[in-house]
Order: C-alpha cells, then structure tokens, then sequence
C-alpha cells in the first residue's frame, strides 16, 4: 500500500513563484494544493486535511494574516509557515503572535524552506506519536488525561490542544519542581528562539486560565530559566 504524502496548503497569489514552488515540493514526495487567494486556501481548508500551511500575506480578497486567523480557529495546532515580503519588524512579531511556527522573509532558499517543512512535520510526528509518554495526573481540584487530552474540574471537561497537552504535561512531571524553559520549547516547538518563547509564554497564560479556578495552583514564571507548576497539598 502507497504511503501517504504529506499534503501541504499553499496560497500564493504570485502565479510564477506560487508554480515554481508547487513543482518544487512535489518533486520532493509533497501533496500540494494551490491557491491564488485567501478566499480559495480558506475553502479548500475547511474541505480537506493538510499536515502544513504556507501563507502569503499580500493576497486578494483575504490576506495572509486573516487566512491565518480563521485557519487557527478550525485547526489552533496545524503547522503555519508565512511567506512574505513584508518584513518590518512589527508585520513579523503579528505573524508569530496569530500562530505562526515560523516567517519566512521572501525571496528564500527553496531548500532551506523544505528542511524546515520537514523538521516541522518530524516534530509534530513525534509528538503524536508518544503514547508511551502519557499519564494520568491529579493538579489539585482538577483532574488531566495527557492520553485524551481533557482537564477536568467538577465534572466538567476541557480538550486541550496538542501543543497545551504536551506543556501542562511536562509541568506535570516538573510538578512544584523548574521545568526549563529550554526543554519545554526544544521539545514542542523544535527550538529555543525568540519567537517560539514568545509563542509558549501565550500558552502559558493559557494553561493559568484553564488552572485559576483552583487558588492552590498556580504556574510561576522563574525569569529566564523556566516555569514552576506549584501545587499546595
């Protein structure tokens, strides 16, 4: 049986580089639909399954950064490479604050944009694929099945998204103990950078959020070293 390719979500509405690219990733063993707007990469999305997105932003009828928006309200944890020529400073930080796990600043090195595909796919593979890794755990009041996905409170439950499984995960296993902030990001974002630190710290929030119903829990931030799940008995 023919093994599945990877299927990759491309919207670019510049026809000769959007071609180019295309056949580029093709010949390197990628499944690759097209789209010349928002509009169409929206629809196409919502039609079928895609394991990676690569956003222009400068597009007709739905830029980049709107496709991106309603692209994480279906999918928050697909991955999302944008591919731009903008390049100020503020249009790059907007990019990694909608989601993006990485930006891309045309004109690029084909190649070095495969490899990044292809580490990117490799983590997230690696990810799904830690069954052995999973537990159950007790935070207090609530109750969290890293197997499932799901934080329960008083017989009300919560699905995680991948990425905030694997993070309340490793806190979990830190439990009133330094989860470093090294460790976390290498091994759910693939690297310690700027940008991807910026990215967990919002998940962060996210974990105190679902957390703050409980006032004998609380996730503290030691500066610069990494993340403390305390949990008063």
């Amino acid at each position: 049986m023919e093994e599945r390719k990877p299927k990759i979500l491309l919207a670019e509405d510049d026809t000769n580089l959007g071609m180019v690219l295309k056949n580029y990733l093709e010949l390197n063993d990628y499944d690759v639909e097209l789209c010349r707007d928002g509009i169409l990469a929206l629809a196409a999305f919502r039609r079928e399954k895609f394991d990676i997105c690569l956003l222009d932003i400068m597009m007709p009828n739905m830029d980049g950064f709107k496709l991106a928006e309603e692209i994480r309200d279906v999918d928050p944890d697909i991955p999302l490479f944008f591919l731009s020529a903008k390049t100020m400073k503020e249009d790059v930080i907007h990019g990694y604050k909608l989601g993006a796990d990485d930006y891309i600043s045309k004109p690029f090195d084909s190649e070095l944009l495969l490899l990044k595909i292809k580490a990117i796919l490799k983590r997230n593979q690696e990810l799904n694929s830690k069954e052995e890794e999973q537990h159950e755990f007790r935070i207090g009041r609530y109750a969290f099945n890293a197997r499932l996905r799901t934080l329960t409170r008083d017989g009300d439950s919560h699905t995680l998204s991948p990425k905030e499984n694997e993070l309340l995960r490793m806190l979990c296993e830190h439990k009133n103990d330094l989860l470093p902030r090294e460790l976390a990001l290498k091994k759910i974002w693939g690297s310690d950078t700027y940008f991807n630190g910026r990215s967990m710290d919002v998940y962060i929030a996210k974990l105190r959020k679902y957390l703050k119903e409980d006032p004998d829990i609380e996730i503290v931030n030691i500066h610069g070293n990494g993340f403390r799940l305390v949990v008063k008995d």
